[in-house]
């Protein structure tokens, strides 16, 4: 029988401490973000992580409305389509006095607006008295802060904490502070507008008395690391600022229409999250990773959205390579996993970071990082054409490599392991890094330094793409020792990952070299990179579209029955729509689109049942049902960036689309529609200053294609091959 491992003893665990009561919703602006219940409200209700955030600091803890003291009652709760607004529809209970009833129920209606902008959250409450008669009523509003770190609102306790204080400060402004024991003062000033009748450091109360008809305002703002005294932008001014800004960023946005009005909605959520997600940084803009948990950067899951996102938005992975590189580890850090040419796997900015009680300040405890940023750089090369870009990154690009090569040497096999150099840090440094996700077929862990079957995949990937932006730039020797290294790889990689017993390759090799023989879904990234023969291939996808990993809605990360399979847990048995999409561009490459449209068709009807039709970090994978939704997983992020681009990379490995800008063409390889759309409009895409909208129609198996607008001369290509070698 396994042992079972407490919350306690296994790092970085993200409790579930109860239901909540009340649905979450989300707001941000660059590094600010807020959680909220559909009410509005912070704090209000159990079960989820309240709080407006910047900086991976909590700045107010509750925010609480209540009308005569009595919780009001929920009408209706919308984020706006763009993410930009949150409005919320309350009115009164029944209200009575000494038995007498004084304020029918249905008689007051508040409109709470909120929105984020800058480092600053706005809220007005728009109170009308729909009544024939005087209305009297008090608004009161509960506050507190507690400027807890991120990972303390996670679960993780402290034994010391800095100084918290709390002040008035005239009669409409609040000021809170707190000095850190990484002597950093971080604030939150809060100001109401009109003064209360009554103020604290915990409350305002509001004594209103409307005419029938009558409607009054109350606004609010909640100012991160702002200093008394300073003036916040109007409620009206701010949200005419913050909408600009967003129409600003907006332009040359591929636009995508489809014949199901479902999908469509999908698509535009997650356009919106991937948008509302995207930071504005020194070095260009990142999609931070996901909320609430990981709002800031992340490298793999920074790379991989812009890998999903390269074929319709490539100026993402500009920002993303231009960060990564201006953050890529020079020195040797043990306490934080850092070695020269190492790719970051995690930034934090909170007071445990900087007092290294946790240790993400700047961490590079990932594996795969590396091989996927020099990966992206090779990639973005070849969907844009933008050499520049690349010399000017080839120094990062090249220490990347020897980085990987430095550590793929010391491995009699030459494939590139992992193995923490911090006890404080992550045991398993691949995408699945929880601490069980490694496991051999009777369920014993893993142990000793760990060669993942992905990672090299994307090792093999990495120099075969880069290899062509070698030659590009002149480096034609470099681009032929890549690709022998890359083909050597291969070779190596079947010998030692196949396990010919179960049909598929292994997770990983422990320490001493043993192939962990189970069936999970890393095999699906082994065709991403291209790096399994075309036999295996085919009998990885059997697998991978048979019952035991096909739940329905998506393929599980572990095939059910698997020694450590639970459909609930966060690695082994979920199904997260980033995975499927990296599996769904792996089976197209390897020419089995139908399949890929199956994996589409599942992740899309999860889709459709979530809540405004979000994807989210992961689902549990249990059995589609007919006529029921998926099962949610209790603490994922949502919105999530690398879910969020999961139905753009599903829809490309689809389509077969590659875009080629030395001959300003596209190419539509054996294209396929999945058999929920009948019709799909690309609008905006773009070969540099060139851009084409073009109508793809499926007639069963077939596409037809007709241009609609093309400036620029672009060319569009349809080619039906066999099936291809995997090649990257």
């Amino acid at each position: 029988m396994r042992s079972i491992t407490s919350p306690e003893e296994t790092p970085f665990y993200i409790p579930a401490t109860g239901s909540t009561s009340r649905p979450r919703r989300t707001l941000k602006a660059n590094d600010t973000f807020a959680v909220v219940d559909s009410h509005g409200d912070i704090g209000a209700s159990s079960g989820e992580p309240d709080g407006i955030f910047n900086n991976d600091t909590r700045y107010l803890s509750r925010f609480e409305l209540t009308i005569n003291d009595l919780e009001p009652l929920l009408l209706g709760s919308n984020v706006r389509d763009d993410n930009a607004v949150l409005t919320v529809d309350l009115t009164n209970p029944d209200t009575y006095i000494k038995n007498r009833l004084v304020l029918p129920k249905d008689t007051i209606h508040i409109v709470r607006t909120s929105f984020v902008w800058q480092e600053d959250f706005y809220t007005r409450f728009s109170i009308r008295n729909h009544g024939n008669h005087r209305a009297t009523m008090s608004i009161a509003l509960a506050f507190a802060n507690d400027f807890a770190d991120i990972f303390e609102v996670r679960g993780m306790r402290r034994a010391r904490r800095g100084t918290h204080r709390a002040e008035v400060l005239g009669g409409q402004d609040v000021f809170f502070s707190y000095d850190g024991l990484d002597n950093v003062e971080r604030t939150t000033s809060l100001h109401f507008e009109p003064q209360p009748d009554q103020i604290s450091d915990s409350h305002a109360r509001y004594n209103l008395t409307l005419a029938p008809h009558e409607r009054k305002s109350i606004f609010v703002s909640v100012k991160c690391n702002g200093k008394p005294g300073d003036e916040t932008a109007h409620f009206l001014k701010g949200m005419a600022l913050a909408s600009r800004a967003r129409r600003d960023r907006r332009g040359g946005t591929i636009a995508i229409g489809t014949s199901s009005d479902v999908f469509n909605q999908i698509l535009e959520r997650s356009l919106f999250d991937l948008r509302m997600l995207t930071t504005e940084t020194a070095e260009g803009d990142y999609p931070y990773a996901g909320i609430p948990w990981y709002s800031t950067t992340f490298g793999r899951d920074g790379i991989i959205t812009a890998l999903q996102m390269l074929w319709c938005q490539p100026r993402l992975a500009h920002g993303v390579l231009t960060r990564l590189a201006a953050f890529q580890a020079t020195t040797i850090d043990p306490l934080n996993d850092a070695e020269p040419g190492k790719v970051l796997h995690e930034m934090r900015n909170g007071e445990m970071a900087h007092l290294r009680e946790v240790p993400f300040g700047l961490y590079y405890g990932s594996v795969d990082s590396t091989p996927l940023f020099v990966l992206l750089a090779g990639e973005y090369a070849q969907r844009t054409g933008d050499i520049e870009t690349i010399r000017s990154l080839w120094p990062n690009i090249e220490a990347a490599l020897g980085w990987i090569d430095d550590h793929s040497a010391t491995d009699e096999s030459g494939f590139l392991r992992h193995s923490r150099n911090n006890t404080d840090g992550l045991a398993n440094q691949g995408w699945k890094d929880s601490f069980d996700s490694v496991f051999h077929a009777d369920g014993r862990l893993a142990e000793g330094s760990i060669a993942l079957a992905e990672v090299q995949a994307y090792v093999y990937a990495a120099k075969r793409s880069i290899a062509k932006t070698a030659l590009l730039l002149g480096f034609a020797d470099q681009a032929a020792r890549l690709e022998q290294e890359a083909e050597t790889l291969a070779v190596r990689f079947d010998d030692a990952f196949w396990c010919e017993q179960i049909g598929t390759y292994a997770i990983a090799l422990d320490g001493d070299g043993r192939p962990c023989e189970v069936s999970t879904s890393n095999a699906g990234h082994v065709l991403f990179g291209g790096l399994a023969t075309p036999e295996h291939a085919r009998r990885v996808v059997q697998g991978l579209m048979s019952p035991r990993f096909f739940s329905g809605w998506g393929v599980r990360t572990v095939a059910a029955g698997e020694a450590r399979y639970n459909p609930m847990s966060y690695h082994n048995g979920s199904i997260w729509p980033h995975d499927n999409s990296m599996i769904a561009v792996g089976m197209a490459r390897y020419g089995f689109k139908a399949e890929a449209c199956r994996v589409f068709e599942g992740i899309s009807g999860a889709a459709s049942y979530m809540e405004l039709r979000r994807l989210p970090e992961l689902f549990c994978g249990f059995r589609r049902q007919k006529r029921q939704a998926p099962t949610l997983y209790p603490v994922a992020c949502s919105p999530q960036a690398w879910a969020s681009g999961a139905p753009f990379a599903m829809l490309q490995a689809c389509l077969g689309l590659q875009v080629e800008p030395e001959r300003n063409r596209i190419r539509l390889i054996d294209p396929m529609l999945p058999p929920f759309l009948d019709m799909l409009i690309l609008r905006n895409l773009e070969i540099g200053e060139h851009q084409i909208d073009f109508a793809l129609y499926r007639y069963d198996d077939n596409v037809s294609l007709q241009i609609l607008r093309n400036k620029g001369g672009i060319e569009v290509s349809v080619s039906h091959l066999s099936a291809q070698d995997g090649g990257a």
